[in-house]
């Protein structure tokens, strides 16, 4: 039986790293395939600017940010996102979440439908989607209806592991996470903007029914399904060999968690669930030896820290192994979450951890 479907995650998911000049430039990915992106998310790295999420549905002058809780923001002409090219992204002039002049930045990038999109009728509210099954990933626009235990479509065929919703014309809201085989299903769900727990909301904020591999739940209400609330998802399915979403439990040792992924990681986001505690994202591209410690946050505009106490990690062959005893990463007792993505074509089978870079 093979390992895996997917030979080259490159196809799907890759890093650039690249240095802002404040004049229009293009952005050239580096991995062995050629890959156009169709969500991209911006964070500088030098500096306190928010994570900038662009995607090719909504179109490539809007963006939403996190922190925060606004509505999404048009670019003016010529600035911010211009392109999303057949193997990189175009950028304008003078906007500092994306090319400012002495600013440094990194950019990950997921590949949906190259910008296709489909009408999906499959739940109450006909969404619009742009999904790539074999990567398990798909973007998903719509607009409330603010009937209760409404579901929408997402598009890829299984049911998703992980999915993140957050208003696009309303501001005040928050970005919503599902994460059922982590946090259960229906009453729970985390804040991509916020360093709060797991929390758990009575009137079941993800419907009455559990996600299927057809639809989700958004019960009424503004996070999920105002009538005059237009919406994005982006909703992903474990893929086996390139992508990985689960828990851990910290054990308060130097001598961390050593966390399964079956494939070399270059992108994981963690957070601690039964408590207060950052997004931290850490990738290969910024961090190619080990410990790998430098990360950035989706909760904080901060610029990127390598803070070896809070966020420090083996990248290995076949996973992550934390070194450190702090409780946003590996409290005794303490659970986590956690988001994968491979980048290079390089997997494993074994569970043994190796240091082979």
């Amino acid at each position: 039986m093979a390992y895996t479907n997917i030979d080259d995650p490159s196809a799907y998911f890759q890093t650039a790293l690249y240095n802002g000049t404040g004049s229009s430039q293009s952005i050239t990915n580096n991995g062995n395939s050629d890959m156009q992106p169709d969500f991209i998310w911006f964070k500088r790295r030098n500096s306190t600017v928010v994570n900038a999420l662009f995607n090719s549905t909504t179109g490539n002058n809007k963006y939403l940010y996190t922190p925060g809780t606004a509505a999404e923001v048009t670019e003016s002409a010529g600035a911010g996102l211009l392109t999303f090219d057949s193997d990189g992204f175009g950028l304008g002039t003078h906007q500092g979440v994306t090319n400012a002049s002495g600013g440094t930045y990194v950019a990950w990038q997921w590949k949906a439908n190259g910008g296709t999109t489909a009408s999906n009728t499959d739940g109450d509210i006909t969404t619009t989607v742009q999904a790539n099954q074999d990567a398990g990933f798909s973007i998903v626009t719509y607009t409330g209806n603010s009937v209760a235990n409404s579901r929408i479509g997402h598009g890829l065929g299984v049911t998703p592991d992980l999915w993140i919703i957050k208003s696009r014309n309303l501001t005040g809201h928050n970005w919503l996470i599902g994460c059922p085989k982590v946090i259960g299903s229906l009453n729970n769900y985390l804040l991509l903007n916020l360093t709060q727990a797991n929390a758990s909301d009575v009137s079941n904020i993800w419907g009455n029914s559990a996600a299927t591999s057809t639809t989700i739940g958004v019960n009424n209400g503004n996070y999920l399904n105002s009538s005059s609330g237009n919406y994005v998802g982006y909703f992903f399915a474990e893929k086996q060999g390139y992508s990985k979403f689960g828990k851990y439990t910290g054990n308060g040792n130097a001598n961390g968690p050593f966390v399964y992924t079956g494939f070399k990681p270059a992108f994981i986001m963690r957070k601690r669930i039964d408590g207060a505690g950052g997004w931290a994202i850490l990738d290969y591209q910024r961090n190619p030896t080990n410990l790998a410690d430098q990360f950035l946050n989706a909760d904080a505009n901060s610029a990127e820290s390598n803070y070896l106490s809070i966020f420090s990690i083996d990248i290995l062959s076949n996973g992550f192994k934390f070194r450190t005893t702090r409780y946003e990463s590996n409290q005794s007792g303490s659970t986590y979450i956690y988001m994968a993505f491979a980048e290079n074509p390089f997997v494993t089978s074994t569970g043994i951890p190796t240091t082979a870079r």
